[in-house]
């Protein structure tokens, strides 16, 4: 009985600049079999038509994803007037077109402060969300819609860049959960001609910036396992933005255990890195009202 290939143990994050035109778990694959890791996973997926950052986390650094799921993120986009398609992008059928009205850089920038902020977002029925266990882009395919639950985001900057010939370009900088295409679609239809996304690319998630991420070719040109693993990042990286908290020996223990232990000599609050006292990384803690510190995600 041929036996099968598990792939070897390894820790790390790798920030990953995803090519359009495949999928995040094609990317993921390709990865994981490029590095030959028994365990992988992304930080958040990209559609298909969709370049950009992906950051991929590697053995224990999974158990750290969640905490990069749930940053802001940066996108460039390219919003093309005038036209609306069936998912907002342009991999979808055209079901519109419109007359793109005059416009300028002011009269655009007026529109955009209107999206700036705290707002309501509908999901688009092209999306990884489910409805009764079923993801909507799967109704979607098969010509079903259904009603989406209003959710709020937040967009901390939208930034106009260039404006040409019914094609508009943003930078933005919102918060998780927000989707570009709702967003592309709710300015077109505030200006009165529709829109859908024709270029998306993500430029940062969290303090990640795609100036420092690789792409697949590149991976794939390296020689050796130990190239590519040059390019991986310590685990504890992905929650660099934490307050860090050393402890002894004796109540690194206790933390194992599940226990709380005190820490008194700190004004630390929420999620903590905790850290022996050798600067060994252990996981995530977070500290309560009491001062005690009580255990949220350990390392093995």
């Amino acid at each position: 009985m041929r036996r099968q290939f598990r792939g070897q143990v390894i820790d790390g994050m790798l920030l990953l600049d995803k090519r359009s035109g495949i999928s995040s778990n094609h990317a993921l694959q390709e990865v994981k079999r490029l590095f030959g890791a028994a365990k992988a996973g992304h930080t958040g997926s990209l559609d298909p038509l969709a370049s950009g950052l992906l950051p991929i986390c590697f053995g224990q650094a999974t158990k750290l994803s969640q905490f990069l799921l749930n940053t802001d993120k940066r996108y460039s986009v390219d919003i093309k007037l005038g036209v609306s398609t069936t998912t907002g992008d342009a991999e979808g059928d055209i079901i519109a077109r419109l007359i793109v009205p005059e416009l300028n850089k002011l009269a655009i920038k007026s529109i955009l402060k209107k999206f700036t902020g705290d707002i309501i977002q509908i999901p688009p029925m092209h999306s990884a969300l489910k409805h009764d266990g079923v993801r909507l882009y799967e109704l979607a395919r098969k010509g079903i819609s259904v009603k989406r639950k209003p959710r709020p985001v937040t967009i901390h900057e939208l930034i106009l860049v260039d404006y040409q010939e019914g094609l508009l370009r943003l930078n933005v900088y919102c918060s998780k959960g927000t989707y570009i295409r709702s967003l592309a679609e709710d300015i077109g239809a505030t200006i009165g001609c529709g829109g859908f996304v024709n270029r998306l690319q993500r430029t940062a998630v969290g303090d990640f910036d795609i100036s420092a991420a690789i792409d697949l070719e590149t991976l794939k040109l390296m020689r050796t396992d130990s190239d590519r693993r040059n390019y991986l990042l310590p685990p504890d990286r992905a929650v660099r933005s934490m307050p860090l908290l050393e402890f002894s020996d004796e109540s690194i223990f206790a933390i194992r255990q599940g226990q709380t232990v005190l820490m008194s000599n700190t004004c630390a609050q929420g999620l903590v890195r905790l850290y022996t006292e050798a600067q060994e990384f252990v996981g995530i803690g977070e500290v309560l009202s009491d001062q005690k510190v009580a255990p949220r995600r350990l390392f093995c």
